[in-house]
């Protein structure tokens, strides 16, 4: 057997490990006999099945889904970008989410829209895509006048910022309700993710994901520079367009849903690098969708456990894997 192989394994049973531990670990203290009993609905008591199928497994369900949904788009975002430090959070595409996100949840009392209606669950997750594909645009464009890339990243950084201080004047205008309830989403949650947004999550999530294993191809080529990759035959700009439209799916829903769960995105292609040694994407990409998994479930048992929102433990466990690729490995590509 490989070491590619054996590597994938041990990933694969470590994720499954994790998600098990989701189930099973909990402020509500259940034997291992009442979890199964409840998965395979055979438990009598109505409170158990609540806990575990309404909402440990939900949970887990989301924390798998935004796991690899967030690595994904990160390492579609560097390859593109050619820049280890690029990814959702830090181009702006997940700020992008949250203005739009931030203008439908401060201005929904507004226009009567209710706190717990599938009308909002669909009006979140498509002001998240528009204002992700908004800020994506403007970056790719920009891109696409200044060559160098350093400037880009610093475009997307300020426009995040500008993204904040606008965020920061409709907070200040709203009122206490829609303020309580945008105040409790930028902190990050994967348990506020009901059955219903579920069903909305999950096919966005996997669309993306189908793109972006689409763009296998095209990101090895994208790997040695544009100029190589047209000599190839491989038409960039439309390449760019699934690229973008995936990344808009997967990271533009995830923040709708679960709040700006940062540092995943980019941390988690670099620990995929390190681990499997490899910068073919046909190995990468599954890499990192699998331990970007790993890791949310991990964060995700953790933040439970010490009862901290999920987005602080993904950047107490995401920094130090940027700072490592920033002071050793500069030269990545």
């Amino acid at each position: 057997m490989t070491r590619t192989a054996t590597l994938f394994r041990l990933l694969a049973l470590l994720t499954a490990a994790l998600f098990a531990a989701d189930l099973f670990i909990g402020s509500a203290s259940l034997s291992a006999g009442e979890v199964w009993e409840a998965l395979t609905g055979r438990a009598a008591d109505a409170a158990v099945i609540d806990i575990v199928l309404k909402i440990r497994l939900q949970k887990a369900v989301t924390a798998l889904a935004a796991g690899a949904a967030l690595a994904a788009s990160g390492l579609q975002m560097q390859t593109l970008f050619r820049n280890p430090l690029a990814g959702p959070y830090v181009l702006g595409v997940s700020s992008g989410a949250g203005l739009g996100v931030a203008l439908f949840l401060l201005g929904a009392p507004l226009l009567g829209v209710g706190a717990r209606s599938a009308v909002q669950a669909l009006g979140i997750v498509g002001a998240a895509w528009l204002g992700s594909a908004t800020v994506l645009l403007a970056v790719a464009a920009a891109s696409r006048r200044i060559k160098d890339i350093m400037v880009i990243l610093i475009l997307g950084m300020m426009l995040g910022s500008g993204i904040g201080a606008v965020v920061e004047i409709l907070q200040y205008l709203s009122d206490e309700a829609a303020l309580k309830s945008f105040v409790v989403w930028t902190m990050g949650s994967l348990g506020d993710v009901t059955a219903d947004r579920l069903a909305l999550l999950l096919p966005a999530v996997a669309a993306g994901l189908a793109l972006a294993v689409a763009s296998i191809k095209p990101l090895n080529l994208l790997l040695l520079g544009e100029q190589y990759a047209r000599t190839t035959g491989l038409d960039v700009r439309r390449t760019r367009q699934r690229i973008f439209l995936s990344t808009i799916l997967l990271a533009g829903t995830v923040t709708a849903f679960c709040g700006p769960i940062g540092f995943v995105g980019l941390a988690v292609p670099h620990l995929a690098r390190m681990l499997f040694r490899s910068a073919d994407h046909r190995v990468l990409l599954p890499a990192s969708i699998v331990a970007g998994s790993a890791l949310l479930l991990a964060c995700d048992l953790l933040s439970r456990t010490l009862a901290l929102p999920i987005n602080t433990v993904t950047a107490l466990a995401g920094i130090p894997v940027v700072v490592y690729v920033v002071l050793r490995n500069r030269s990545l590509f």
